[in-house]
């Protein structure tokens, strides 16, 4: 059986598990600017203050940070600095070969991990929550990476 192919179940296990976490980064971007129409602000460029389609109503103030606007921001750089990693490493651990129940431990619970961070920081949970989400995932990432290194060597 060829390892990349939607026929190994690895590699059909990375592929749900990468399209879930590219759903989620993409859909992140959406929450952000729902929260900005929701506000009518928390826009980062001039241009975006200026009247138009997406912005009829132009007032002084829109450029200042609003705080939900700011923590889905922070939500998507932390997207951003998580799910590119696991996209990589993920793909280079099909290569491997692993066991199926391995890498379904692995790719689902590195989904979960960001369903929960996500959950932790848009409820404002406390950092020691939020953190433990991100260090089981990130965590999970580095275990691929040793093994993808065992493995080449």
């Amino acid at each position: 059986m060829e390892l990349l192919t939607l026929e190994n179940p690895v590699f059909a296990t990375y592929a749900i598990a990468a399209a879930l976490m590219g759903l989620k980064l993409m859909l992140q971007g959406w929450i952000t600017v729902a929260q900005m129409f929701k506000v009518g602000g928390g826009f980062l460029n001039p241009e975006d203050a200026a009247g138009g389609m997406a912005n009829p109503k132009p007032r002084e103030g829109q450029l200042e940070a609003h705080q939900p606007v700011e923590r889905s921001r922070r939500m998507q750089l932390n997207d951003l600095e998580n799910i590119p990693a696991f996209w990589v490493m993920g793909f280079l651990f099909v290569l491997t070969g692993p066991s199926l129940a391995l890498a379904q431990g692995l790719f689902y619970g590195f989904v979960a991990t960001r369903a929960l961070h996500f959950w932790a920081y848009s409820t404002a949970k406390s950092h020691e929550i939020r953190a433990t989400f991100f260090t089981v995932g990130s965590v999970i990432i580095m275990a691929m990476a040793v093994m993808v290194l065992m493995a080449a060597f």
